[in-house]
Order: structure tokens, then sequence, then C-alpha cells
């Protein structure tokens, strides 16, 4: 029994806890903030749009900024941006009023969070932004703060309550600055056409990345790692091949190098089975699957994957348009490569 399981009294030990008000104050938290994201619907208005427009429209890059929880969630929002078409970095605003500042440009858009509204660290950076003609859009809890009335745009992130019983850790409100944040990503990214292929391209160490940017040229054996015996040899001469190429089959080919037919583990495995086939003697195109499931080096690697899986084979000769020999591959070397 795992303690998702247990019971309340067998869960909580300590004597200073008590199960039913941990659970009351967990559960009234998630409906404080849950309520905060619901007000965010009529918030998607005009300036919403036009929010939209100027990220859209950047001839440079979105820099977003915010001190202390804010901080945490602007780094969030230019992650995200970052990710999904919308070039973006954080810029934390102490270090831009001693340098950093030159990291922003006219051409860029600078997004600056603070609940308040009264961030010192960014009302000092807010007069040199101004001054080159960068735009600025302010995301605040106050519409009359000094930043929201600074701002070319100003979008309303305020809530009735922090999940915090004392109103004091920002809770409720950094989760709605959060979720603006992604709004204003999932509506760029819409706008943009961002697809699969373009999340892949700043995502290859990611699963998702690696499935559709490797292809089989990267993962495949090539030259003499290749399994490959003439279509005049005989069936021990390809069980030596497979032997010292390690991938579980090989290739028969041509005298100009085509695909004639592969013999594999499972093909040596029936011959066994027939007591009639002499193994050192009998030529292997006999034995040979002819016409066998090939892939071309440009293909994607999943492609692989999926071929191996669909026709219950564990490896691949990989062919160019004439049909000749140019790699190999296995499931062994899709598991490195860990597209499967």
């Amino acid at each position: 029994m795992n303690a998702q399981t247990l019971p309340a009294s067998r869960v909580i030990s300590h004597p200073l806890l008590d199960a039913a008000a941990l659970k009351r104050s967990a559960q009234t938290a998630i409906a404080t903030e849950a309520a905060a994201i619901q007000a965010l619907h009529e918030r998607v208005d005009g300036n919403f749009l036009r929010a939209c427009q100027r990220m859209f429209e950047c001839a440079g890059r979105v820099v977003v900024s915010g001190m202390g929880k804010s901080g945490h969630v602007a780094r969030k929002i230019a992650a995200t941006l970052a990710s999904t078409g919308t070039p973006a970095f954080f810029v934390h605003p102490g270090e831009a009023s001693h340098g950093d500042l030159g990291m922003i440009t006219h051409k860029d858009v600078v997004l600056a969070l603070s609940y308040s509204g009264e961030t010192d660290e960014l009302l000092m950076i807010v007069p040199p932004i101004k001054r080159q003609g960068t735009a600025l859009i302010a995301m605040t809890g106050h519409p009359e703060s000094s930043l929201a009335r600074l701002a070319d745009i100003h979008l309303d992130v305020s809530v009735s309550a922090e999940a915090c019983p004392l109103g004091l850790a920002p809770t409720s409100s950094t989760t709605a600055a959060l979720v603006m944040g992604d709004a204003l990503a999932v509506a760029l990214l819409e706008a943009r056409g961002f697809t699969n292929e373009d999340f892949a391209r700043s995502h290859p160490a990611g699963s998702l990345g690696r499935q559709l940017l490797l292809k089989i040229s990267d993962v495949m054996h090539t030259g003499v790692q290749v399994p490959s015996v003439s279509i005049a040899s005989s069936m021990s001469e390809a069980l030596m091949e497979m032997t010292r190429k390690g991938l579980g089959m090989t290739a028969i080919v041509d005298g100009q190098g085509h695909l004639a037919g592969v013999f594999t583990d499972g093909d040596l495995r029936r011959a066994v089975d027939d007591g009639d086939i002499d193994l050192r003697s009998t030529p292997v195109t006999q034995l040979m699957t002819a016409h066998p499931k090939t892939i071309g080096a440009d293909r994607l690697a999943v492609e692989a994957a999926q071929l191996m899986e669909a026709h219950k084979i564990h490896a691949l000769l990989v062919v160019d348009a004439e049909q000749r020999v140019v790699g190999a591959l296995n499931i062994h070397d899709l598991l490195r490569a860990r597209v499967v």
C-alpha cells in the first residue's frame, strides 16, 4: 500500500499537523488561484490585442523584466516566448541599471512585470527605455500605478485575493501573470503558424526534437560497417559477414551494389530447422528475403522505428534512389539515439 491509498490518520503523524486543516488550506489556495485565472478571460481585450501586435511586429527581441517573484515569472515567460517562435530574453532590472540596459535597443519591445507597478528597479530604467523609443508593455495589478501610466500598453493582471492567507506571499498574482504570459505566447505562436518542426528546432535535445530532426543518415552505419555480400556468396559466407558486423542481417548485392535481398537472423533460424539445407554450401540467394523493407538516408529516424514496428523487424537497409545499399541500422541504433 502506498501513501496515496493510506487513510489520513496514517499519513499524518506529526502532532502539530491536522489532516483536515491541511486539505482545506490546499483546496482553498487552488480555488483562489483558479478564480484569479478565470478573471483573466475579460482582460483579453484591446490592450491584449495591441500587445500581441507590438510583439508580432517587433524587429528585435521581446525583453522581459521583473524583480523578485515577478522576476521568476518573467524568466519563464521569456523562455516560453523564445521556444515558441517569438525571440525573447530576460533582463534583470537591477543589472540593467548597471550596464545591462545596453542589451535593449530601439527595435525591441520591453515587457515589464510588477504587480504593484511601483518597483523602483523597473521605474529607474523606464526613462532611458522610453528615450530611445523602445516600446514598453507593462503587466501590473494596478492600472493607475506609475509603471502602468508610463507604459505604451498595460495588461491588467489584478487579483481579488492572494492564495496566501496572510495576503502577503505572491501566489494568485504570480499565477495570473504567468497565465497572461502564456496567453501572449500561445496567441503569437498560432499567429505565426508555428509548427511541430519549428518547436523541434528550438528543442533539439528533447524527445520531440529527436523525433522531428534526427535523420536516418545521422544514425546509420556506413562504409565497411555495412554488412554486405555478393549474390554469389554461400550461406556460410553470409553468416561470417553477419557475425563480423553485428547487425543481425546482411545485404545481398549484385556487382554494382544494387540490393538483391537480405539475409537475417530469422532466415538463419528457419534454415537451421530445415534438415535438407547444407548451412555451408547452400547459395545465400536461395534463402534470402527478396524485396526487403528499406528506407532512404534522408528520412526521419522515427520513420525507421515505425517501419520496424509495423513489420516486426529489427533492422533495415538504407538505399539510394537506384537501390544501391548506402547504410544499415537496427533497433539498437534507434535506442541509443533515444528515438524509441
